[in-house]
């Protein structure tokens, strides 16, 4: 009963989320002064323009429909699984948000393990080398990365590898004039390394500095005390006494940071020219595209809530005392 309640509760909290995320998305296409049919028909088409066809754009795209109209006819074809056609790409919502998060899932999910890795070993090294040059260098490095905008660090890693030493290319996820369907995986993985780079870098910090601390507190331990008493070395320490307890809030700030790496994802894509999810998100904020802006916000709303079910799940397999009877685990939301 304990693994229905909590799926149960589980499901309520996942709907209640996705009315949220599309209720305040469209409020905030309503309040923007972007007009939609100038900003997709062109402003050659507009000149050429009739008012009745302007009007009959508005009328169709609903641009003057009140919002809670206009959010209630959604809502009502959204249920039965329609989320509208978007208006830049002149093609089903449900069709853009499918290719081109398909697009962006190599480049997040590379990110996203490059930078939980990178954050752990760098955090386990500076907590056990506490005071030396090492300890410093990576704090330095996160306190600098933490500060620093995604987009500034994109434009400077194309400056430096693409432009001045041509190891990579300048952009795009394939060669240019070439077709997506004809080019082999090494071409896709030499386009994402740039990318991946970029967005994996800005999301150590967090994890790197929690797990140092993580790391001195692990070493402080009397049972820590003891080990070193019988001779073992600090790295023996950590590999079979601490590395549990640092992998646990590890895993944690990993599966939060999915919101993160999905956010810095939309300036990434921009500056590589990357066709993926965040580009598309770009491409309909400034085209008014309400429909196609609720779908990317509600799949990326989706993607955040999936990670931290999966880190309340993970925590309580890799740290039993966290159950609560067979098959619960404590919700470790924040």
């Amino acid at each position: 009963m304990g693994i229905v309640r909590s799926a149960v509760v589980q499901l309520l909290r996942f709907m209640a989320l996705m009315a949220a995320v599309s209720f305040i998305t469209f409020a905030l296409v309503s309040a923007s002064p972007i007009d939609p049919v100038q900003a997709n028909a062109g402003q050659a088409a507009m000149i050429s323009m009739t008012a009745e066809k302007r009007a009959a754009l508005a009328e169709r795209w609903e641009v003057d429909t009140p919002l809670l109209d206009r959010y209630g006819s959604w809502l009502s074809d959204a249920v039965h699984g329609d989320l509208g056609d978007s208006l830049r790409y002149n093609a089903p919502v449900v069709e853009v948000v499918a290719n081109r998060l398909a697009g962006s899932a190599l480049l997040l999910a590379s990110a996203w393990v490059i930078s939980g890795v990178l954050g752990l070993a760098l955090g386990i090294a500076a907590g056990a080398l506490r005071g030396s040059a090492i300890d410093r260098a990576v704090r330095l490095y996160c306190y600098m990365l933490s500060a620093t905008p995604a987009f500034w660090l994109g434009i400077v890693m194309l400056m430096v590898f693409a432009v001045m030493l041509g190891w990579f290319p300048v952009g795009f996820s394939v060669p240019i004039g070439s077709s997506a369907s004809a080019v082999s995986l090494g071409d896709r993985l030499y386009h994402l390394v740039l990318p991946a780079l970029t967005l994996s870098l800005t999301g150590v910090a967090n994890i790197a500095l929690h797990t140092r601390e993580k790391t001195i507190d692990v070493l402080s331990a009397d049972y820590v005390r003891f080990a070193r008493a019988r001779g073992e070395s600090t790295w023996s320490i950590v590999r079979r006494h601490g590395l549990r307890n640092l992998l646990l809030p590890a895993l944690t700030l990993q599966f939060a940071s999915i919101s993160e790496i999905v956010g810095g994802s939309v300036l990434v894509e921009q500056v590589f020219s990357y066709p993926g999810l965040g580009q598309a998100t770009v491409t309909a904020g400034l085209g008014g595209d309400a429909p196609l802006l609720v779908g990317i916000a509600l799949a990326t709303a989706a993607l955040v809530f999936a990670g931290n079910l999966i880190a309340n799940i993970l925590y309580g397999v890799i740290d039993p005392r966290m159950r609560k009877g067979a098959g619960r685990v404590r919700s470790i939301d924040a």
